[in-house]
């Protein structure tokens, strides 16, 4: 059966909420929104004001994990602090979950790594909104779904795992990097099972990611937003998306894409059954 991805091409905070009740799913209990804080400096994040509906229609908190490189959220108490300056922590609930540290997850079927390490206050939550700013990536070559779950609810010393394919450096091979993603997300879908979904915010889509300090500008104009409740399927659509569009610098996002190998990661993920890439796109108007 193909999986069912919704689409609207209008990018509002309302439509978000729009498309997350097209699911026609239920997040309930104590609902996390994993969302990406915004490095110090980067201009492409997506801001509070974005959030704010989804979050006050599920009474959520955002989520985040602190990160593995210098910078301005390598600790908690410099993410704080940028939480603070982002707007983010004045307007809503926030947790950064590795903050008493990591909780493992082992991963039986796997690529590259038998184990992931996330922020133990994961377990905190009963249900969990992926909600990823899709755009290009220095390293993976794109970010969406996939790399919120395995890079995203990966501690600090999990970025590292995952970055080092199970070693202790960072791999120089591109392909089991992408792959590691790949077993780290599958750790996280399986924590979750049925308690989980995912919406891809298509703006600013530059080529580098929401973790440089020093992005390049937007080099497509925004897309739109999609809904599923596979990870696979969004993604693969949103990169189906920049392929089939006529738009003024797709070569260069599609460039940063394939110089990095970044479909490894939607092909690994499918044959570990994580989601499929067979989909049906419903657009929502």
């Amino acid at each position: 059966m193909r999986s069912k991805v919704y689409y609207i091409k209008k990018i509002t905070p309302e439509n978000i909420v729009k498309i997350y009740e097209a699911l026609s799913f239920s997040l309930e209990g104590n609902v996390g929104i994993k969302f990406h804080s915004g490095e110090k400096g980067n201009q492409n994040y997506l801001k509070p004001d974005m959030y704010e509906p989804i979050v006050k229609r599920l009474n959520a908190t955002l989520l985040e994990c602190n990160t593995a490189y210098p910078g301005s959220r390598n600790t908690t108490e410099k993410h704080m602090n940028l939480m603070k300056e982002h707007g983010w922590s004045p307007r809503f609930k926030v947790d950064i979950l590795d903050a008493d540290g990591d909780l493992k997850l082992d991963i039986p079927l796997h690529k590259i790594i038998d184990k992931n390490y996330v922020g133990k206050h994961i377990l905190n939550y009963d249900s969990i909104l992926v909600l990823s700013h899709f755009k290009g990536h220095p390293m993976g070559g794109y970010g969406g779904a996939l790399k919120q779950l395995s890079i995203g609810f990966a501690s600090s010393f999990g970025k590292n795992n995952i970055h080092s394919a199970g070693t202790k450096s960072w791999t120089k091979n591109q392909d089991e990097f992408l792959e590691a993603m790949a077993d780290a997300a599958k750790s996280v879908v399986d924590l979750y099972k049925n308690k989980i979904c995912y919406i891809n915010v298509m703006a600013n889509m530059s080529v580098d990611c929401d973790c440089c300090s020093k992005a390049e500008d937007p080099c497509i104009q925004d897309l739109g937003i999609l809904a599923s409740l596979d990870p696979v399927s969004i993604d693969k659509a949103c990169l189906d998306l920049v392929y089939n569009s006529n738009l003024k610098g797709k070569e260069h996002f599609i460039e940063r894409v394939e110089s990095r190998h970044g479909l490894v990661t939607i092909e690994a993920a499918s044959e570990l059954k994580i989601g499929s890439t067979d989909y049906e796109l419903v657009e929502i108007k």
